[in-house]
């Protein structure tokens, strides 16, 4: 593989899985990417999902840097509206400065939840207004460079933590473009504005003292097996599975009725969502990841696993690694 690698992980818990299952696949998953080479392992902020372990991402990284060496860790990301910025500073200064050189933070103005999660968590719908000037708060702090007088990040101040903008439109885009800054787009869930978004972050990119020139990751859907029919088979199945989660079903939903689901337009347009998805045999994948990534525009991708069990997400990941290698910056 011509570019990095690297690793979005949903810490999903399956059926018949707690979240402690999933936190536990979440050590073994990062544990192997480091072993293979991986880049990063993102982890993303979701609240009140029944199906997603990802709630505190500060939290469980602290948790996998214990439980790893050397692969760079990050949030995929923090919802910042969902809080200050003198926290956020706080929170991965902090982790930074327990593990230097391994932590990145990445930044998105999406709640993360439904309407009356984001009440639960005191936030209004015009909490993502200020979204451009906390995004530059919370690089002041981890600067050392304070925008409020008097505060400061402690710890955090003078880490440098490395940050992203994240985004699934052009909002994002123009952002990171704007403040020239690393961005990453959500094309795993996010698949129509993938080429118009990294078009308009490269024609607009300005120059700063973080990055000289524009940097690009887009998330892209894999499933690796043995063979083309046992991926499909897991898409298969991980369709279900999504539907169920989006109607907030769980183990009810039978395959029948997920697939009468699947069928239908509501459905499709959930289907739709995983658009940019890599199914098949080893070969098959390493081959849709280059074509992607050429088709994307991305100088890097990160792979969200996307089969139905831990042992077939590990499965993944080693056969991703066997069949493309991975390349590191």
């Amino acid at each position: 593989m011509s570019r990095p690698l690297s690793l979005l992980d949903l810490a999903i818990i399956g059926r018949g899985q707690t979240a402690a299952d999933a936190l536990d696949a979440s050590v073994a998953i990062a544990q192997r990417a480091e072993l293979h080479g991986f880049e990063r392992v993102w982890y993303a902020e979701h609240h009140n999902m029944g199906s997603i372990a990802s709630s505190a991402p500060a939290v469980l990284i602290a948790h996998i840097a214990n439980h790893t060496r050397t692969i760079r860790l990050g949030a995929g990301g923090v919802m910042l509206p969902n809080h200050s910025p003198l926290t956020i500073a706080e929170q991965y200064g902090t982790l930074a400065t327990l593990h230097p050189g391994r932590i990145e933070l990445g930044l998105g103005r999406a709640p993360g939840s439904d309407q009356n999660t984001m009440r639960a968590m005191r936030r209004d719908h015009t909490s993502s207004d200020t979204f451009p000037d906390d995004v530059l708060e919370v690089i002041g702090y981890l600067a050392g460079a304070s925008r409020v007088t008097g505060v400061n990040a402690i710890p955090g101040a003078g880490t440098e933590v490395p940050v992203y903008i994240l985004g699934s439109s052009l909002f994002g885009a123009g952002l990171a473009a704007r403040f020239g800054l690393p961005f990453a787009f959500a094309s795993h869930f996010a698949p129509d504005s993938l080429r118009a978004a990294m078009a308009l972050y490269r024609r607009t990119f300005q120059p700063s003292q973080w990055l000289d020139a524009p940097r690009a990751m887009a998330a892209v859907n894999v499933i690796a097996a043995d063979s083309d029919a046992d991926a499909e088979r897991q898409l298969r199945v991980a369709a279900r599975w999504r539907v169920a989660r989006f109607l907030d079903l769980g183990d009810q939903l039978t395959d029948a009725e997920a697939d009468r689901v699947i069928a239908s337009p509501q459905g499709q347009q959930i289907v739709h969502m995983m658009s940019y998805s890599a199914v098949g045999s080893p070969q098959t994948v390493a081959e849709y990841l280059e074509q992607f990534a050429e088709h994307a525009g991305a100088d890097e991708l990160i792979v969200a696993l996307a089969s139905p069990t831990t042992e077939e997400r590990l499965r993944t990941l080693d056969l991703v690694a066997a069949a493309v290698g991975v390349a590191t910056v």
